[in-house]
């Protein structure tokens, strides 16, 4: 396992195309050795080119990449001790599963007894140990990817495991029991892992940490926690969250913030501003019964149903908001309702980026 420094890194496929419309504008960044990490974005944001330029398929047009402090950023493929795991199962359908695990150790030279304790060790925690004599070809298209990732951790000089949307072809139904299968294994032989999704939620539910590309850069690097109670931008509150996060406008009179012409407490501090909107999620919002600080009168527009929970669609101050409630608490008879905005879940934005830090010892 690894550091990962990324020293300025940047790439272009266009030779004499401006830095702004770079594939991926430079960027410094760390990955900590025996960290989780999952790059997550739209099409086209980076997050495959800078695996690539992790991998060596792609050198960078500038920049360094350092792995424990030496430089790789010149060295091809094969030399910088990798293990990659793509989104087709890439094994060797002749051989059997042993064969398939042993082959990177007998391409070391290793011994036939370290081989064989080596193989049974990665083979137990992928949970085919019992079906070690069988062809690859036979196995399904889960467990052939979970033979693509036996091969990088049978290996004890693997510098990091790049994963590039390893779920794609993978069963629906098999997808949350493989990627907690993936997870566990890297937990328990804790290389660095980089992992490559479209899927927001694949990202949250497996990395350590996550980082949001957008354009060719990094908008937001942190836990899956972090991004979720606290998007650095209203972008990350977007893309983060299912539905998104709650986003309103709202106004400044006399140094106090209102919504619909009544006080909106917060517990952070908020800048003066031509213009400041609000984010809430979803799942904070609150049905309640009575009149309060921070509880406003909306009407209902609309109930989805998304299995044990429902989500309201409610229009506050001709705005509308989405309400995440149990399935239990049953759809609001009449239209008018009223919700709460918890104070200390609301979050101030000024130009689309978090406009501040939560002020020290405020009560609640």
């Amino acid at each position: 396992m690894a550091q990962i420094d990324i020293v300025d890194v940047g790439h272009t496929y266009t030779a004499g195309a401006e830095q702004e419309r770079w594939a991926l504008k430079p960027m410094r960044l760390t990955l900590e050795a025996a960290r989780t990490y999952a790059l997550v974005g739209p099409s086209g944001c980076g997050k495959t080119t800078l695996l690539n330029i992790l991998s060596g398929l792609v050198k960078p047009a500038q920049g360094r990449l350092l792995f424990d402090g030496s430089d790789v950023t010149a060295l091809p493929t094969k030399a910088r001790n990798i293990a990659q795991v793509f989104q087709f199962p890439v094994i060797y359908h002749s051989m059997t599963v042993y064969e398939n695990l042993a082959f990177p150790l007998r391409c070391r030279r290793w011994d036939k007894a370290r081989i064989e304790a080596r193989v049974h060790q990665v083979a137990e925690a992928l949970g085919l140990d019992h079906r070690l004599r069988q062809p690859a070809r036979r196995l399904t298209a889960d467990d052939k990817q979970l033979i693509s990732l036996g091969r990088g951790l049978v290996r004890d000089d693997v510098a990091a495991v790049l994963m590039d949307e390893p779920l794609t072809v993978i069963d629906p139904q098999l997808k949350l029991s493989l990627r907690r299968r993936i997870r566990e294994i890297t937990e328990q032989f804790r290389p660095t892992v980089v992992y490559v999704t479209h899927d927001q939620y694949e990202a949250m539910s497996f990395a350590q940490e996550v980082l949001v590309m957008k354009d060719g850069r990094v908008i937001q690097q942190g836990t899956p926690e972090q991004l979720f109670e606290a998007p650095a931008s209203t972008y990350v509150g977007y893309f983060i969250g299912s539905p998104a996060m709650n986003f309103l406008t709202v106004e400044r009179v006399g140094g106090q913030v209102t919504l619909a012409g009544r006080p909106l407490a917060m517990a952070w501090d908020v800048p003066d501003a031509p213009q400041i909107q609000v984010g809430v999620r979803p799942e904070y919002v609150k049905i309640v019964g009575e009149p309060a600080a921070n509880v406003f009168p909306t009407r209902v527009r609309g109930v989805r149903d998304h299995g044990p929970q429902r989500v309201l669609e409610v229009e506050l101050a001709g705005q509308l908001i989405k309400v995440k409630t149990p399935r239990e608490d049953g759809v609001p008879a009449t239209g008018q309702i009223l919700v709460e905005l918890p104070r200390a879940k609301v979050l101030p934005y000024v130009d689309g980026h978090l406009a501040t830090t939560p002020r020290a010892a405020d009560p609640e």
